[in-house]
């Protein structure tokens, strides 16, 4: 009788045990240097950045950069600032020299503008040779332009610098100044846990998606934009994901997952490779988490941070 009770756990012994939940993700930010924001200086924007991801011991990230935004204005000391990245153990990559949009630029304009930026960034410590289209347009709906491009990048031995996860942070920016402008007043602690909240969100909405689509947990990459709400709140946001089950990886780690080999054939590519890839595999829209909404982030805002009516 004790044999036939031990036979059951046994099997469950013998069985192969499932892998491990794995959510890992890397930090990239955009469009470095940027203007001054709400809060800050240029200068103390990146001083900031850089102190909160030491005090949190996150690792490399990913800086991508308009070179074109150098120089004049608020650019200037922006090459100071993109060394400051690097020499704080960050990588640097190319985000185009004057941000256009493929959708509405000719396929050789476009080209010529990468290579401009990637003038400036070859040869400099802490480059990577990772290409991010600016506002993800990779065409759009014009497929010929699309693989031009990804023919264009292949011969200048340059990679998709693809996103997996975003809450669409720029327009929680655009908000804040908008509202700072205005003169009212900002809770910043609630403003501090949209930023969070909506980024950890995100990184479990890509985490299910992906697992649906390629049956797998990749390495995610997340899009943050270098703004003043990421000098306030990039350290609370490491926090709450590791507090959520994520480890924080490099950003060479991340794009040394396999997931980026794939080249999704979409009739728009217009955002995140998650999304992309559920719409190739049939996934019924919506493919992207609920705040790149931005009427919907608005109206949350406008109730959490301003104290204007009820969230939706």
């Amino acid at each position: 009788m004790l044999r036939l009770l031990l036979l059951p756990l046994l099997i469950l012994l013998l069985l192969p045990m499932p892998a491990a939940a794995q959510k890992r993700i890397a930090l990239s930010f955009d469009d470095a240097p940027r203007r001054s924001g709400a809060f800050f200086t240029p200068d103390e924007r990146t001083q900031r950045i850089i102190a909160e991801l030491q005090d949190v011991k996150a690792p490399q990230a990913v800086v991508f950069v308009n070179p074109g935004a150098i120089g004049d204005g608020d650019g200037v000391g922006g090459e100071q600032r993109i060394a400051a990245y690097v020499a704080a153990g960050h990588v640097i990559a190319n985000h185009s020299y004057s941000h256009p949009r493929l959708s509405t630029t000719e396929t050789a304009a476009y080209l010529a503008d990468i290579d401009t930026a990637e003038a400036w960034l070859k040869g400099r410590p802490g480059y990577r040779p990772w290409f991010r289209f600016p506002y993800l347009d990779e065409g759009g709906k014009d497929k010929a332009k699309r693989d031009a491009l990804r023919a264009g990048l292949a011969e200048r031995g340059l990679r998709n610098g693809y996103v997996t996860a975003e809450s669409s942070d720029w327009h929680l920016e655009n908000l804040t100044r908008e509202a700072t402008k205005a003169g009212k007043v900002i809770d910043r602690k609630a403003l501090g846990a949209l930023y969070a909240t909506w980024h950890v969100e995100a990184a479990n909405y890509a985490d299910g998606l992906m697992q649906q689509v390629i049956g797998r947990q990749p390495v995610q990459m997340l899009l943050l934009h270098e703004t003043d709400l990421a000098a306030l709140y990039i350290g609370d946001l490491v926090r709450a994901l590791r507090a959520d089950g994520w480890t924080v990886v490099s950003a060479d780690a991340a794009y040394a997952d396999p997931i980026g080999q794939l080249m999704p054939d979409t009739p728009a590519a217009n955002g995140t490779l998650t999304e992309a890839l559920a719409w190739q595999a049939g996934l019924p829209a919506p493919r992207w988490y609920r705040y790149n909404d931005t009427a919907l982030a608005t109206a949350v805002f406008r109730a959490e941070v301003l104290g204007e009516g009820d969230a939706p």
